[in-house]
């Protein structure tokens, strides 16, 4: 049975979003008992359920106070290494999507002038004015570029070559 993917958002139903926040927080005691086991970290979870007085504390409300004394026991430029605020995910997510759309511009870029290098060899050049200065300037580098490509590949090919005919010489 293949998992329905959630929307995160506030579950209007009572007793739905009671259930699901039993199940999460099994879930996520058990993901927290896995990573302190596995991986030899001191961990601790505090969690503060709707409608319920008291907090649920995992392990326990005193490994949970030595763990959380622990933590701020140390320097506060070591506390806050790697913690990130809402603003610096967003931040780091947003470089991280504009990083991809400059990739895929310059990609699209490339395949543009490629396109446009075919379009001149089979047509026996540049008809008409649309094609502008830039995209002249970028279809020349295009063109030194792929020319270099096509050198070395003939110097690569030649230098195999020039090896196998002292090999094949007695």
């Amino acid at each position: 049975m293949t998992r329905r993917k959630s929307s995160p958002g506030y579950i209007e139903n009572n007793s739905r979003r009671r259930a699901i926040f039993r199940a999460r927080k099994g879930s996520l005691m058990k993901k927290m008992d896995e990573i302190s086991t596995l991986c030899g970290v001191e961990s601790c979870a505090i969690i503060y359920p709707e409608n319920e007085p008291e907090p649920v504390i995992w392990p326990s409300p005193e490994k949970a106070k030595e763990v959380i004394s622990k933590f701020k026991e140390k320097p506060r430029l070591e506390q806050n290494k790697r913690t990130l605020t809402q603003e610096t995910l967003l931040k780091k997510r947003i470089q991280k999507a504009e990083d991809q759309l400059k990739k895929q511009r310059d990609d699209n870029r490339q395949k543009e002038m490629t396109h446009l290098m075919f379009q001149c060899l089979s047509k026996g050049g540049i008809s008409g004015n649309n094609v502008s200065l830039i995209d002249l300037s970028d279809l020349s580098r295009l063109i030194d570029q792929t020319l270099k490509e096509i050198d070395l590949k003939i110097e690569k090919i030649e230098g195999q070559d020039q090896e196998e005919e002292t090999q094949t010489k007695p």
